[in-house]
């Protein structure tokens, strides 16, 4: 019987094992692990970013994300639907201080432009400070196409907002490209790069990567929007205190 219930349900192939016993492996805490460097190096040349990093699980990689671009007291914009608001324990709020402001998803699976707009909190100091849009990509089964995360991003940008987006990356990106017009002049044509190519950073899920034993790669700049100084270092000491 095909278990049909997810795609996070597979198992790894005999070849998938012999590859993770015969793997070159080090001290990732040093920086000397082979198979990590190279893997983070590979994901951050084929999203566009200057960096990856990766994580053992989805969740820590996205409460780092969300923990990297808000402070306590702020607040990031993310949908009802979403998986870092819904799935995920209340962990920006429990480890980061961070507080969600939830909008309803659209039909589409998209967050209403309008919405977005209205959500972002005025500067005063009786409000949290809005930080970051947080998409799914994909949600519900629902594709958001490249001209509405590039739409949705640019209009959290002109509210002086990060945007940060969970890809489902390996069990659907490639439908994503099916439902595409590929060849994206603000990519360069290439697929994977418009699929991720808007955001300051970006989790990567490969869990569902035809029973893929890793999990998460958080992508982005060294240094990301709305935090004057953050680096990838940031990253790793944030993902230290979390128990990487």
């Amino acid at each position: 019987m095909i278990d049909l219930r997810s795609d996070t349900v597979t198992r790894p192939t005999p070849a998938m094992y012999a590859a993770m016993q015969n793997a070159p492996v080090g001290d990732d805490v040093w920086g000397d692990d082979p198979t990590v460097n190279a893997f983070q190096q590979r994901l951050a040349q084929e999203t566009g970013k200057e960096a990856a990093l990766l994580f053992p699980s989805g969740t820590q990689s996205n409460l780092v994300a969300l923990m990297a671009h808000c402070e306590r007291g702020d607040e990031y914009i993310v949908g009802q639907s979403a998986h870092t608001y819904r799935w995920e324990g209340g962990g920006a709020a429990v480890l980061g201080s961070i507080q969600p402001q939830p909008i309803d998803n659209a039909a589409d699976g998209s967050l209403p432009l309008e919405k977005i707009s209205a959500a972002v909190k005025e500067d005063d100091f009786h409000f949290a400070r809005t930080r970051l849009l947080a998409l799914e990509n994909t949600i519900g089964g629902k594709v958001l196409c490249a001209d509405y995360v590039h739409k949705a991003t640019t209009l959290a940008r002109q509210h002086g907002l990060a945007a940060y987006q969970l890809t489902q990356w390996a069990a659907r990106y490639p439908h994503w490209v099916d439902a595409q017009s590929t060849g994206d002049s603000e990519s360069g044509g290439d697929p994977a790069a418009t699929f991720v190519t808007f955001q300051a950073s970006e989790g990567v899920d490969h869990a569902g990567a035809g029973a893929s034993p890793l999990v998460l790669t958080l992508a982005g700049g060294q240094r990301l929007e709305i935090r004057p100084g953050f680096c990838a270092t940031t990253l790793e000491r944030v993902m230290a205190a979390l128990g990487s």
